[in-house]
């Protein structure tokens, strides 16, 4: 069963295998299902022991994406059920996102996107609009995993300083990207633009929070395309609309979608985007053929090719 409607091109990809059952049609009822043998979760639905009692005859559950905070992997572990997903053909869409955050945010190119198609726009003034140099700027990455990596790639080209914060140094991430390793503070303190590419874990939740945006100097943005959670929503929101940091740029956001009259979308210095990672044609495709390739193994009581749990 899936979450939602898939489109067409990973659609092509599934039903020559195996049935589509709306997961509204299986998690509407109490009453248990023996017919469902595999899960594909292709937005972020709750998988816990509670959906897992339901479904008697299941056999794998393949994630359409590398996150995975939204299945609960100890009540899939005690019930014998693997869990794949799709790391690696994720990293570069991510973090081209993650800079095309930081440029917009940096650049003000939302609100100049705005400008140059409203009414006021008549003459060119160089005096409006100024935004922040991003080449030789000093960027602070909290997470440097996979994704992290690719976004100190990128950033070389800019020139900038590279301070990073992860559970672990990384002496070759250092060494490839001319990275320093500090402690959370100290990049907080130090960097012009925050980038977070963590994943959201028990230890991540909440990271950013009114404490650690305190530490951010006043001309900082905030970059988020890790998971809405890692950040406090609330702080954040104050933090911008008392100008406490200059900006942020945020790919997620917590909850997501968030209400439509929360006073964060109100703000003029964030940009907002509707979960965009991820979201490219190639990189689709090949997330699709590797959650294939994780549930067809599973059925076949075979080893997932990429297995979480």
């Amino acid at each position: 069963m899936l979450d939602l409607a898939l489109p067409d091109f990973l659609e092509a990809l599934f039903t020559p295998h195996c049935e589509l059952v709306p997961w509204e049609r299986v998690v509407a009822s109490d009453v248990p299902r023996d017919d469902v043998r595999a899960i594909l979760t292709y937005a972020h639905p709750t998988v816990d022991a509670a959906l897992l009692t339901r479904l008697p005859a299941l056999e794998v559950i393949s994630n359409y994406g590398v996150g995975v905070d939204h299945i609960v992997l100890e009540d899939c572990a005690r019930a014998g059920v693997p869990v794949g997903n799709t790391p690696g053909a994720v990293n570069g869409a991510t973090a081209d996102l993650t800079i095309a955050l930081l440029l917009a945010a940096a650049r003000n190119v939302v609100p100049g996107d705005r400008f140059a198609r409203g009414p006021d726009f008549k003459v060119v003034d160089p005096g409006i609009l100024l935004g922040t140099d991003v080449f030789g700027a000093t960027l602070g990455i909290v997470g440097m995993g996979a994704i992290g990596c690719e976004v100190a790639r990128r950033a070389q080209a800019f020139d900038m300083r590279i301070v990073y914060h992860n559970r672990r140094r990384d002496e070759a991430a250092e060494a490839a990207y001319g990275a320093s390793y500090v402690d959370l503070a100290t990049l907080l303190e130090t960097s012009d633009f925050v980038s977070l590419n963590m994943p959201l874990t028990e230890d991540t939740r909440s990271m950013i929070g009114p404490d650690e945006l305190a530490l951010m100097p006043p001309h900082a943005y905030l970059i988020n395309a890790a998971r809405g959670g890692v950040v406090d929503t609330e702080a954040l929101t104050h933090a911008l609309t008392t100008r406490q940091i200059a900006g942020a740029a945020l790919d997620v956001t917590e909850p997501e979608p968030l209400p439509r009259d929360h006073q964060l979308l109100k703000l003029d210095n964030v940009v907002v985007l509707p979960h965009l990672g991820t979201s490219t044609v190639g990189t689709r495709t090949r997330m699709g053929h590797m959650a294939l390739d994780n549930l067809l193994a599973g059925l076949n009581g075979e080893a997932l090719p990429n297995r979480v749990v």
